[in-house]
């Protein structure tokens, strides 16, 4: 018998469905206070689907797998979890069609200028010159870079396809173009196929100084943190969008503010931030060029229904000894 604990509010319809994956599964529901794991809890769960709080060692002495309910791990660096043999995996894979389709809210809303749209329609004003003011940028035939090949920048690419887009993308291993991950149906780049180019992150540089428009999907890890700085920002075309719906910490915020208000870049779309809420004193907050969103990219009606669809078929392969989707690479930090 396999014991399993959620901690996640699903609803029946969905707890049924993991416990149709076995006869042997013992499925245990509980909510968490505050989202923290009490002092006083003890589990003998063998997997554990996991929101928030994570046990101490002691208070879950037969665990051996957590499935986390988010994409991103970086929080869990620090627990005691991350430094034992506890599989742990991901929901990397169930965010990329609504991610993807933020992304190209964004892209759209810089490309045309939407902000006067909504400027004039307040003013109740039809203005003069609209060629000048409303000439679009058109998306077909310009320079798409998307730093991170997972499953949110291969879903990217393929739409930034969709649109006539040069596709340029960084990839840790570029000798592994194949998404190994959790892929929805009909979505992404499973093969790999997509981008017209495959960098290495070492030459990030060299991409993004050909980019008119480019999308962060990175994880947050040491490596990673702060990666756009000064000087990569001085390495993007002037006429160039960047569009973050990774980590905040991806980007040096002082630094950004910096290349937007001197123009290095011509503007940002940031859905994630160093510090969130952001500040209400954030100069982001005053600045034309910026597009900015309250950590809203991730967001979809769907999402409990594809993160059991994707923890159902870790559970069929748990317990018929296969390799699980979405396993953390402690290493790689994700």
């Amino acid at each position: 018998m396999t014991h399993v604990l959620v901690t996640a509010p699903f609803t029946e319809t969905l707890t049924n469905k993991i416990r149709q994956v076995s006869d042997e599964i013992k499925l245990e529901q509980r909510t968490l206070p505050d989202g923290r794991w009490p002092d006083d809890w003890t589990t003998e769960a063998e997997v554990y689907y996991a929101v928030n709080g994570l046990p101490q060692p002691e208070q879950a002495p037969n665990l051996r797998w957590v499935q986390v309910h988010w994409a991103g791990v970086d929080s869990l660096v620090d627990e005691p979890i991350w430094d034992s043999d506890i599989a742990i995996t991901s929901a990397s894979g169930i965010h990329a069609t609504n991610m993807a389709q933020y992304v190209f809210a964004q892209l759209l809303a810089w490309a045309n200028k939407t902000r006067l749209w909504f400027h004039y329609q307040a003013q109740n004003e039809w203005p003069r010159q609209r060629w000048d003011k409303f000439l679009p940028d058109e998306l077909n035939g310009r320079t798409l870079g998307i730093l991170g090949y997972g499953s949110i920048g291969r879903e990217v690419a393929r739409l930034g396809k969709a649109f006539g887009m040069k596709v340029l993308v960084t990839k840790r291993n570029v000798k592994q173009p194949k998404d190994v991950g959790y892929i929805i149906r009909g979505s992404g780049d499973p093969g790999g196929d997509v981008p017209d180019r495959i960098y290495p992150g070492e030459a990030t540089r060299s991409m993004l100084s050909e980019c008119d428009y480019v999308v962060v999907t990175l994880p947050l890890t040491a490596k990673t943190h702060h990666i756009f700085n000064e000087d990569l920002l001085k390495e993007m075309k002037p006429n160039a969008y960047l569009v973050n719906v990774g980590r905040g910490g991806l980007i040096d915020e002082k630094a950004l503010v910096k290349a937007l208000k001197k123009g290095w870049i011509a503007g940002a779309g940031l859905d994630v931030f160093e510090e969130e809420p952001l500040p209400a004193d954030s100069p982001l907050w005053s600045l034309e060029n910026v597009i900015l969103t309250p950590h809203i990219s991730g967001f979809t009606a769907h999402y409990d229904q594809r993160a059991v669809d994707l923890f159902v078929e870790n559970l069929r392969r748990y317990i018929t000894g296969e390799p699980l989707l979405n396993q953390v690479n402690r290493e790689a930090g994700y």
